[in-house]
């Protein structure tokens, strides 16, 4: 089980995730050690201010001046003591100042959730003090947003692999799918015209007719059987049909082998429904759903198939009264392998959804199951284009 959870996939997510985190706490690291010196920029640029108002020596001067010319990207508010806006402000969009009379107020809560006010004391008796509140600079917004904007980078990235690696898995699937059908077609073959063969010369055998009928019907259904495998394997045909006959047809087939405690019901709000399929594929997913039925009703109860014309698609409902679906397989029931039956393989569902799906263009799913009450599967089949 170990096994196969630590794959290639599994291994590059880990990696992935390491590196994200590693970058996530680097960069907290940094926008620390930038916060820090952002604060000692504008502690260095009220100090800067205060000299240039007070100060007479021009070499002094100078260097204040320089230090308040230097800070180009911190925005900085000042306000008094009690927290009321001077009008003096550097960094921010005086356009927005001049249109907007709540834009500096808002810039002011902003600068308060993100740092600390540095007070200059002007006064101790009375209190007069201004306060210096200051937002943060675009590079430590920059570093910041950095790993978030990482994250997402790898997450799409992670996607991607995983929808190729999908896509890739699907189209194998498909491959080995189409292989295995072609090798059966091709293995079937050989006998099946051989016996077709063995069946014409057992006419002119004398005695024959007593078992040649159903010699005659085991062949057909083997030829019937060779030709849905060649056309799982290819590319089928889709041909204008009457769905309503053609179940009619397979419920009758179904009938003769159920016995006397199975009722067949078929429903239907038009004597005749047209739609694109290819007849032998189609008789397949209708057999393979029927004979689903009368196993899980085991030799009693009732099956009924609806048609019925939508706007764009027709609606195919095949019920019976047998023993359900549990909710939880639900998602399974489609997949290969699955069988909730003593015997099988779990391909009957597997091969309907893909004849449904694949070369049909429809649409195939459990539409109610009840534990004990019976299963309802819906078909819906493409009829644009009739």
């Amino acid at each position: 089980m170990i096994k196969n959870w630590f794959n290639g996939r599994t291994v590059f997510t880990i990696i992935a995730i390491i590196i994200v985190m590693a970058t996530v706490i680097y960069s907290n690291y940094l926008s620390k050690k930038i916060a820090v010196e952002e604060r000692i920029k504008v502690e260095n640029w009220i100090e800067a201010q205060r000299t240039i108002v007070k100060s007479s020596d021009n070499s002094t001067l100078n260097l204040a001046v320089r230090i308040s010319r230097d800070n180009h990207d911190i925005p900085i508010i000042e306000t008094t003591e009690k927290d009321s806006i001077t009008g003096n402000y550097i960094n921010l969009d005086s356009n927005s100042v001049q249109s907007d009379k709540g834009y500096l107020q808002t810039r002011l809560l902003e600068f308060k959730r993100q740092n600390k006010p540095i007070i200059t004391v002007i006064s101790v008796k009375p209190y007069i003090a201004n306060k210096y509140y200051y937002g943060q600079s675009i590079l430590l917004k920059e570093i910041r947003y950095y790993p978030i904007i990482q994250l997402f980078v790898v997450a799409l990235f992670i996607i991607i692999l995983i929808n190729s690696q999908r896509i890739h898995f699907k189209s194998s699937q498909n491959q080995i799918w189409a292989g295995m059908a072609k090798e059966t077609a091709h293995q079937l073959g050989t006998p099946v015209t051989s016996l077709e063969g063995w069946v014409e010369v057992l006419r002119d055998v004398q005695g024959s007719e007593l078992f040649l009928p159903e010699l005659e019907k085991d062949v057909k259904r083997l030829v019937l059987i060779t030709d849905r495998f060649g056309k799982i394997g290819s590319t089928p045909q889709l041909e204008k049909k009457d769905t309503v006959e053609q179940i009619r047809v397979m419920m009758d087939y179904m009938r003769k082998r159920a016995g006397m405690h199975v009722d067949f019901l078929l429903e239907t709000d038009k004597p005749v429904i047209e739609a694109m399929i290819s007849p032998p594929l189609f008789d397949w997913v209708i057999e393979n759903l029927l004979k689903n039925a009368l196993d899980a009703m085991e030799g009693k109860g009732k099956i009924s198939v609806s048609i019925a014309v939508l706007e764009d698609f027709v609606q195919i409902d095949i019920s019976d009264t047998g023993k359900g679906i549990s909710k939880r397989n639900y998602k399974n029931i489609f997949k290969p392998g699955f069988t909730t039956k003593k015997r099988g393989w779990g391909l009957g569902l597997t091969l309907t959804k893909r004849i449904v799906e694949q070369y049909h263009n429809g649409k195939i799913s459990i539409l109610q199951s009840e534990m004990n009450k019976g299963t309802t599967f819906r078909i819906l089949l493409n009829n644009q284009g009739i």
